[in-house]
């Protein structure tokens, strides 16, 4: 390793994590049938693994379909760079019956087929790209395709839940999990 490189963080487990994340590890076993690493590497922060374990259950209840919160987890890990997440939600999006190339699509950059599904997309990308400061017309928009008040909200808080995710594998260099290999991406602005 090089004198300005960091190792990558440590994945922990119940013999190592702190106590207070243990009931998280175990709740992150019954929902997935394993414990993904960034969950492992939040572990060493309880008040993060907890928060974002936490939002991530507020966000599955909101308005937002199934497929419309992959639109805004896709997007943000797209536009975050995010090697580890981007993997994992190709298959969740796949789960919830995603159209194929709209799959492929978010994980391009590229436009959704559905306008309305576009508009989502566009306006988590502006929220991204403007830090928060989007222009009046991007999301009136957003609300002229059929979407609320409410739901412009539910997308920050997805967005928080990518903002911890995201930021975690980036700068902990957490290793893809072997169930999520063969979709194993690289932004196409970054491929050789």
């Amino acid at each position: 390793m090089g004198k300005n490189e960091i190792a990558p963080f440590p994945l922990m487990d119940k013999d190592s994590a702190p106590v207070k994340s243990h009931s998280y590890l175990t709740k992150a076993k019954e929902n997935f049938g394993l414990i993904p690493n960034v969950e492992k590497v939040m572990a060493q922060a309880p008040a993060l693994l907890a928060s974002y374990m936490n939002a991530w259950d507020e966000f599955n209840e909101s308005s937002l379909s199934e497929i419309e919160r992959q639109i805004v987890y896709q997007t943000a890990n797209f536009e975050n760079n995010c090697q580890y997440c981007t993997p994992w939600h190709t298959i969740l999006s796949e789960n919830a019956g995603m159209a194929e190339q709209d799959v492929e699509s978010l994980r391009c950059g590229a436009p959704l087929l559905d306008k309305k599904h576009e508009s989502l997309r566009i306006f988590t990308r502006e929220l991204i790209r403007t830090q928060g400061s989007i222009e009046p017309n991007a999301l009136k928009a957003f609300f002229n395709v059929g979407y609320s008040e409410q739901q412009a909200m539910e997308v920050i808080l997805g967005l928080s839940i990518k903002t911890m995710s995201n930021y975690t594998n980036s700068i902990a260099q957490t290793p893809l999990d072997d169930e999520a290999m063969t979709k194993k991406w690289v932004k196409p602005s970054l491929r050789a």
